[in-house]
Protein backbone atom coordinates (compact mmCIF):
# COMPACT_ATOMS: atom_id res chain seq x y z
CA UNK A 1 0.00 0.00 0.00
CA UNK A 2 1.23 3.53 -1.01
CA UNK A 3 0.97 6.02 1.81
CA UNK A 4 2.48 9.63 1.00
CA UNK A 5 2.22 12.09 3.95
CA UNK A 6 4.94 14.62 2.58
CA UNK A 7 6.12 14.90 -0.85
CA UNK A 8 9.69 15.78 -0.19
CA UNK A 9 12.29 13.96 1.70
CA UNK A 10 15.65 16.13 0.59
CA UNK A 11 16.65 12.40 0.11
CA UNK A 12 17.38 12.73 -3.09
CA UNK A 13 18.99 16.27 -2.94
CA UNK A 14 22.33 14.99 -3.48
CA UNK A 15 21.19 13.07 -6.88
CA UNK A 16 20.41 9.96 -5.86
CA UNK A 17 17.43 8.26 -5.50
CA UNK A 18 15.63 5.00 -4.26
CA UNK A 19 15.17 1.91 -5.84
CA UNK A 20 11.96 -0.38 -5.02
CA UNK A 21 14.22 -3.11 -3.39
CA UNK A 22 15.50 -0.24 -1.13
CA UNK A 23 18.86 0.19 -2.57
CA UNK A 24 19.75 3.81 -3.53
CA UNK A 25 21.66 4.59 -6.97
CA UNK A 26 22.31 7.97 -8.88
CA UNK A 27 19.41 9.77 -10.60
CA UNK A 28 22.03 9.36 -13.58
CA UNK A 29 21.36 5.37 -13.43
CA UNK A 30 20.56 3.96 -17.01
CA UNK A 31 17.84 2.35 -14.55
CA UNK A 32 16.10 5.26 -13.64
CA UNK A 33 15.79 6.61 -17.18
CA UNK A 34 14.34 3.61 -18.10
CA UNK A 35 11.86 3.68 -15.28
CA UNK A 36 11.88 7.53 -15.62
CA UNK A 37 10.92 7.34 -19.53
CA UNK A 38 8.06 5.16 -18.66
CA UNK A 39 6.65 7.88 -16.09
CA UNK A 40 6.70 10.50 -19.23
CA UNK A 41 4.83 7.92 -21.08
CA UNK A 42 2.22 7.89 -18.66
CA UNK A 43 2.00 11.49 -18.64
CA UNK A 44 1.63 11.86 -22.19
CA UNK A 45 -1.28 8.78 -21.93
CA UNK A 46 -2.57 11.27 -19.41
CA UNK A 47 -2.96 14.24 -21.68
CA UNK A 48 -3.87 12.40 -24.82
CA UNK A 49 -6.77 10.55 -22.85
CA UNK A 50 -8.34 13.88 -22.38
CA UNK A 51 -8.63 14.28 -25.92
CA UNK A 52 -10.66 11.21 -26.66
CA UNK A 53 -14.33 10.37 -26.37
CA UNK A 54 -14.66 6.83 -27.34
CA UNK A 55 -15.19 4.82 -23.80
CA UNK A 56 -13.55 1.39 -25.39
CA UNK A 57 -10.37 3.36 -25.80
CA UNK A 58 -10.69 5.54 -22.84
CA UNK A 59 -11.42 2.21 -20.73
CA UNK A 60 -8.00 0.78 -22.36
CA UNK A 61 -5.97 3.53 -21.88
CA UNK A 62 -6.81 3.66 -18.00
CA UNK A 63 -5.86 -0.29 -17.72
CA UNK A 64 -2.33 1.13 -19.60
CA UNK A 65 -1.79 3.66 -17.71
CA UNK A 66 -2.11 1.44 -14.52
CA UNK A 67 -0.18 -0.94 -16.14
CA UNK A 68 2.55 1.55 -16.53
CA UNK A 69 2.78 2.27 -12.71
CA UNK A 70 3.34 -1.53 -12.52
CA UNK A 71 6.02 -1.21 -15.31
CA UNK A 72 7.57 1.48 -13.84
CA UNK A 73 7.81 -0.48 -10.50
CA UNK A 74 9.34 -3.35 -12.34
CA UNK A 75 12.10 -1.27 -13.93
CA UNK A 76 12.95 -0.10 -10.11
CA UNK A 77 13.33 -3.28 -9.17
CA UNK A 78 16.85 -4.67 -9.92
CA UNK A 79 16.74 -8.12 -9.01
CA UNK A 80 17.40 -11.09 -8.42
CA UNK A 81 13.31 -11.53 -7.43
CA UNK A 82 14.35 -14.41 -4.86
CA UNK A 83 16.22 -12.59 -2.56
CA UNK A 84 13.54 -9.49 -2.55
CA UNK A 85 11.43 -9.31 0.83
CA UNK A 86 8.45 -9.16 -0.58
CA UNK A 87 7.58 -10.37 -4.14
CA UNK A 88 8.34 -7.48 -6.53
CA UNK A 89 5.65 -6.59 -8.98
CA UNK A 90 6.66 -8.10 -12.90
CA UNK A 91 4.67 -7.47 -16.29
CA UNK A 92 3.40 -10.70 -16.74
CA UNK A 93 2.70 -12.03 -20.62
CA UNK A 94 -0.96 -11.93 -20.46
CA UNK A 95 -0.94 -7.92 -20.25
CA UNK A 96 0.70 -8.02 -23.53
CA UNK A 97 -1.76 -10.37 -24.68
CA UNK A 98 -4.26 -8.19 -23.82
CA UNK A 99 -2.65 -5.20 -25.73
CA UNK A 100 -2.50 -7.85 -28.87
CA UNK A 101 -6.42 -8.68 -28.70
CA UNK A 102 -7.03 -5.21 -28.73
CA UNK A 103 -4.58 -4.19 -31.33
CA UNK A 104 -6.35 -6.69 -33.40
CA UNK A 105 -9.68 -5.47 -32.95
CA UNK A 106 -9.00 -1.85 -33.75
CA UNK A 107 -7.09 -3.09 -36.58
CA UNK A 108 -9.84 -4.92 -38.52
CA UNK A 109 -11.63 -1.88 -38.67
CA UNK A 110 -9.00 0.01 -40.77
CA UNK A 111 -7.93 -0.02 -43.98
CA UNK A 112 -4.08 -1.63 -44.79
CA UNK A 113 -1.62 0.93 -44.82
CA UNK A 114 -0.29 2.19 -48.62
CA UNK A 115 2.28 5.03 -46.90
CA UNK A 116 3.86 5.89 -43.74
CA UNK A 117 1.26 7.67 -41.38
CA UNK A 118 2.14 11.47 -40.12
CA UNK A 119 1.94 12.05 -36.49
CA UNK A 120 -1.37 14.30 -36.81
CA UNK A 121 -4.63 13.93 -37.70
CA UNK A 122 -7.49 15.19 -35.42
CA UNK A 123 -5.87 16.49 -31.55
CA UNK A 124 -6.40 12.57 -30.02
CA UNK A 125 -4.41 11.19 -32.82
CA UNK A 126 -2.06 13.54 -32.72
CA UNK A 127 -1.28 12.87 -28.44
CA UNK A 128 -1.19 9.15 -28.73
CA UNK A 129 1.70 9.67 -31.37
CA UNK A 130 3.80 11.59 -29.14
CA UNK A 131 2.64 8.96 -26.44
CA UNK A 132 4.15 6.50 -29.36
CA UNK A 133 6.97 8.21 -29.51
CA UNK A 134 8.04 8.08 -25.94
CA UNK A 135 7.24 4.70 -25.51
CA UNK A 136 9.58 3.19 -28.26
CA UNK A 137 12.33 5.82 -26.09
CA UNK A 138 11.29 4.24 -22.96
CA UNK A 139 11.35 0.78 -25.20
CA UNK A 140 15.53 2.19 -26.06
CA UNK A 141 16.14 3.14 -22.26
CA UNK A 142 14.76 -0.62 -21.20
CA UNK A 143 16.68 -2.45 -23.70
CA UNK A 144 19.90 -0.49 -22.74
CA UNK A 145 19.70 -1.20 -19.16
CA UNK A 146 18.71 -4.52 -20.05
CA UNK A 147 22.38 -4.82 -21.50
CA UNK A 148 24.52 -4.62 -18.18
CA UNK A 149 21.60 -5.54 -15.52
CA UNK A 150 18.84 -7.42 -14.97
CA UNK A 151 15.55 -6.57 -16.97
CA UNK A 152 12.16 -8.49 -16.95
CA UNK A 153 12.07 -9.86 -20.38
CA UNK A 154 8.06 -9.24 -20.22
CA UNK A 155 8.61 -5.85 -19.34
CA UNK A 156 10.72 -5.77 -22.76
CA UNK A 157 8.12 -7.37 -24.64
CA UNK A 158 5.75 -5.09 -23.59
CA UNK A 159 6.93 -1.99 -24.27
CA UNK A 160 7.62 -3.03 -27.79
CA UNK A 161 3.80 -4.00 -28.19
CA UNK A 162 2.36 -1.16 -26.51
CA UNK A 163 3.99 1.28 -29.07
CA UNK A 164 2.15 -0.44 -31.35
CA UNK A 165 -0.83 -0.42 -29.75
CA UNK A 166 -0.72 3.41 -29.69
CA UNK A 167 0.31 3.61 -33.23
CA UNK A 168 -3.29 1.31 -34.11
CA UNK A 169 -5.00 2.98 -31.60
CA UNK A 170 -3.60 6.44 -33.29
CA UNK A 171 -5.36 5.26 -36.73
CA UNK A 172 -8.19 4.09 -35.52
CA UNK A 173 -8.96 7.76 -33.81
CA UNK A 174 -8.34 9.28 -36.94
CA UNK A 175 -9.72 6.63 -39.54
CA UNK A 176 -13.13 7.58 -37.51
CA UNK A 177 -13.27 10.87 -38.64
CA UNK A 178 -11.21 9.89 -41.84
CA UNK A 179 -8.08 12.38 -39.86
CA UNK A 180 -5.28 10.12 -41.16
CA UNK A 181 -2.34 12.04 -42.61
CA UNK A 182 -0.24 9.86 -44.66
CA UNK A 183 4.02 10.91 -45.84
CA UNK A 184 3.56 11.89 -49.63
CA UNK A 185 7.44 10.84 -50.15
CA UNK A 186 9.35 13.73 -52.08
CA UNK A 187 6.37 15.79 -51.89
CA UNK A 188 8.10 18.71 -51.60
CA UNK A 189 11.11 18.57 -54.01
CA UNK A 190 10.88 20.28 -57.17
Amino acid sequence: MVRLNKIYTKTGDAGETHLSDGSRTQKTDQRVAAFGAVDELNSALGLAVVAITDTSLLHSLSRIQNELFDLGADLSHPGPDENAKTPPLRVIASQTSRLEAEIDQMNDTLSPLRSFVLPGGSEAGARLHVARAICRRAERDALILSQTQNVNEQALIYLNRLSDHLFVAARWVNGREDNEVLWVPGASRS
